[in-house]
Formats: C-alpha cells, structure tokens, sequence
C-alpha cells in the first residue's frame, strides 16, 4: 500500500475498533491492493489478537459504558451512539438507567474494565440478562469475551461501511 492508500485507509476504517486507530495502523501495514472486507476484518482482528495484554486492556477500556454517562451527555462517537440506539439503550425507563448504572459499576470494580457487548439486534432485556451473567465470569472469561465482542463489533462497523 503506498502513503496516501495507506493514509486513507486509516481515516476510513481507524474508527472501526473504539478510539483505537492502531488497528488499522497495523492492518494497513499488512494489506495490500484493495482487500475485500473479510480480509480487512480478519487482518484488524488479528492486530488485535496479537497485541499483548495491555494493549487489549486499553482497547476494552476505550469503549463506553451502555447507557452510561457519556451516552446520557451524548458524547459517544456515532457508530455507538447508533449501536446503543438501535438496542433501545436510548429509550431506558429511570429504573432500567439505574439498573445499568449500577452493574456497569459492579461490572468495573469486578474486572477493571467496562462491560462491552455487541449490542446491535439485542433487547434491554437480552443485555441486562447478559450483564448479569457475565458478572459471574472469571477476570480471563470475562476479558476474552470482551475481546470476543469488540471483534463482531467491528465486524457490523465494517458491514456498515459498505464495503465488500
């Protein structure tokens, strides 16, 4: 890939894992020609899944909380703001807003990062069901599903991009 390929790569698909454009800094640097969307995907998931632990860590920490803060202040970048609306996290009661509120808090004093579910096509009720699942995890359960879930994320982000 030459510069400016390279560069526009990454300003197309830098937002597809969470505020981590290191992603597709590092897919870029694999790819060549005008790879198809799966091989973009299974070249950015294995950036991640090479990467050691720290760096998923901070990858899982740059994600918001569902329904949290950032998203009542709307201050969540669009591809969430679109993927919590689209489960209806936009349309919480007051009781199912304080609900969130308090597992997203069990959920980081538990594991030391926020909860992260590919929420497109799931009910409230599906998450907070999933939420209170996962609460019972073990720290390497929990930070593999995390992991597993920033990746179907991405995987709808680039669907959503369009590109074949």
């Amino acid at each position: 890939m030459n510069e400016a390929d390279r560069e526009d790569f990454i300003a197309r698909y830098g937002g597809i894992y969470e505020h981590s454009p290191w992603v597709a800094e590092g897919a870029a640097a694999v790819l060549g020609g005008a790879p198809s969307r799966d091989e973009i995907r299974r070249t950015m998931a294995d950036c991640i899944d090479a990467a050691d632990d720290e760096q998923k860590l901070a990858l899982i920490r740059a994600h918001p909380d569902l329904a949290g803060k950032a998203a009542l202040a709307g201050k969540l970048t669009e591809a969430s703001s679109d993927e919590q609306a689209s489960a209806g996290l936009d349309q919480c009661t007051p009781a199912e807003y304080e609900k969130l509120h308090t597992l997203n808090e069990l959920y980081k004093r538990k594991f030391g990062f926020p909860f992260v579910m590919a929420v497109r096509g799931s009910s409230r009720a599906e998450i907070l069901a999933a939420f209170a699942k996962r609460l019972d995890n073990s720290p390497e359960l929990e930070f593999a599903t995390a992991i597993e879930n920033i990746h179907r994320i991405a995987a709808l982000r680039l669907e959503a991009l369009g590109h074949e």
